[in-house]
């Protein structure tokens, strides 16, 4: 780091839409000069980019360690909603990765989680009214309100959901959305309830009809959840009024790219360059009002350098002047970290899995890939002993949920389209109340994997016969509080052996991790059974 320092190239200027050879001086982390000069230097030097919407917890990394990966991408600053820690944690968690985001030079702005728990159909470790979001929202580190998934709640006049929304435009900050279908009137009052941003569109005329009543749309690119393709022709029609985001992002992923992937795609698909820019830097700065840097004197030094405006090479990272990364290599130290956690499961057994017959046909999930939606499907169940069995020669896997907060029974159901050929995995990363879910070809298999989870006290797991391995995941569960390179190179080994179990899903935890995820259609699994998303009620696995 170098307190005062010059940097020359060809300067991307998003707000004269220009790009001109010039020096940038930076002092005491401010850009206090720039200079249109002539230059030989031939990389280009544009502003930091920005996610507009994650949960750094799905990356299974605490926020120092997602900074160190996430920097070698270009990326300077993170809207995150502490959702999934808030779940488990409460209002602890959310201080905790507040305090730990301090600790690294990376932007983090935090969000004040509305949805705790998102249903009262799932066990969850904390709660979060009225009384708390204001406690939250009061806070300087905390910049919006954070996604409102109860839209049936905002559409029913709930009490306590207007309650949230009224303390969010008392305190003047935005409110962001999630409301996967909502068309029409209906998604009208949502947005007149002072909502004004969804990052849950499937298509380009939901997304149309969104933008149209002055929504921002988020175009998300994630692990699982990938819209980036039916999405992006919304920029020639709105282009001050779409972000670029990731939403939940697996370490694995993450070591490979970020933001940084979407703005390639969209300039080599031929888009606007400065368009695309300003999904990942100005539109996000001006929606949730942060104080990121974009190329202007008296600015945060707040810059990526990378060799053209097609391949977008990182070369450099800037982060209010401090160099973070440099040539796919990040520049920012691990720091040591504490594990809370919220664990309180016993162990299994697999006749703890059995499923007495009820009946001859069952409800069946069907699963999608590279989607977080599934489908309710009917099916014969497979029978022996007087017991509904996975059959995986028709991709019929066992699926069950088991609160990890207190002993309870498991709650199971059968998937199909996961395509395990043998054995099960498991893991505590389960929107949104983390609670443990497993998928597996017999029970045996079953009780080992979550077993795994319960002696570390959460993580992903894999249960093959012999071959047992678990990633820990101590903090809250569902983060590792060490090296996130060496936790990205583990996550992958686990999902390779996923996949060599026969699972053809692109990113079986990832997609497993939100099967229990009961505010998106339609049949999803609880700690407390099968849940009927299209009635926002349970339902029984045996159709009588």
């Amino acid at each position: 780091m170098r307190d005062t320092f010059e940097l020359e190239g060809r300067i991307v200027d998003l707000f004269r839409r220009r790009i001109f050879p010039g020096r940038i001086i930076v002092e005491g982390g401010m850009i206090s000069g720039l200079e249109e000069v002539p230059v030989s230097a031939t990389h280009y030097i544009l502003p930091g980019f920005i996610d507009s919407h994650i949960h750094i917890e799905s990356s299974m990394l605490i926020p120092s360690e997602f900074a160190r990966l996430a920097v070698v991408h270009g990326t300077v600053a993170t809207v995150s909603d502490p959702h999934e820690i808030a779940n488990v944690l409460g209002i602890e968690g959310i201080r905790f990765m507040i305090g730990n985001g301090k600790k690294t030079p990376f932007k983090f702005f935090f969000g004040a989680p509305s949805c705790v728990p998102a249903t009262p159909f799932e066990s969850s470790g904390a709660s979060l009214g009225p009384e708390e979001v204001e406690q939250l929202l009061r806070m300087p580190e905390i910049h919006y309100l954070s996604e409102m998934m109860n839209f049936p709640g905002v559409l029913g006049d709930d009490p306590v959901v207007l309650e949230k929304l009224r303390l969010a435009r008392t305190y003047g900050k935005p409110v962001d959305g999630h409301a996967p279908g909502l068309r029409g009137e209906e998604v009208a009052k949502y947005i007149r309830a002072g909502i004004s941003t969804d990052h849950e569109c499937f298509g380009m005329e939901e997304a149309m009809d969104k933008a149209i009543y002055g929504m921002h749309i988020l175009i998300r690119e994630g692990s699982a959840a990938k819209n980036f393709d039916d999405l992006i022709p919304l920029l020639n029609h709105f282009p001050d009024q779409v972000m670029f985001c990731s939403d939940d992002k697996h370490p694995n992923d993450l070591v490979e790219g970020h933001i940084n992937d979407s703005v390639k795609r969209a300039i080599r698909m031929g888009y606007d360059l400065f368009d695309v820019l300003r999904c990942c830097t100005l539109n996000p700065f001006r929606h949730y009002k942060l104080p990121v840097g974009l190329l202007r004197q008296q600015d945060p030094a707040d810059m990526i350098v990378v060799s053209d405006l097609e391949d977008m090479n990182v070369l450099a990272t800037y982060i209010h002047g401090t160099k973070v990364a440099e040539n796919g290599r990040t520049l920012i130290p691990s720091v040591e970290e504490t594990t809370p956690n919220f664990f309180r499961a016993s162990r299994i057994s697999p006749d703890d899995l059995a499923v007495p017959a009820e009946g001859t046909h069952i409800r069946v999930m069907e699963a999608f890939d590279g989607q977080l939606i599934t489908e309710m499907s009917e099916a014969e169940a497979t029978l022996k002993d007087g017991l509904a069995v996975a059959d995986p020669e028709r991709d019929l896997l066992k699926l069950v949920v088991i609160n990890r907060y207190r002993p309870s029974p498991p709650a199971v159901g059968f998937i199909h389209r996961f395509g395990l050929k043998r054995g099960a995995i498991a893991s505590t990363v389960a929107h949104d109340s983390h609670n443990i879910i497993a998928v597996g070809t017999n029970d045996q298999d079953l009780a080992n994997a979550v077993n795994l989870l319960i002696e570390n006290k959460g993580g992903v797991s894999l249960s093959a016969g012999p071959v047992n391995d678990v990633l820990p995941l101590p903090v809250a569960g569902i983060m590792s509080n060490h090296d996130g390179f060496a936790v990205a190179s583990h996550y992958r080994d686990l999902d390779r052996q996923a996949k060599d179990l026969g699972s053809s899903l692109q990113a079986p935890y990832m997609t497993l991790s939100f099967m229990t995820l009961l505010v998106i259609p339609q049949l999803k699994l609880s700690d407390q059974g099968l849940f009927d998303g299209s009635t926002f009620s349970h339902t029984s696995l045996f159709i009588k």
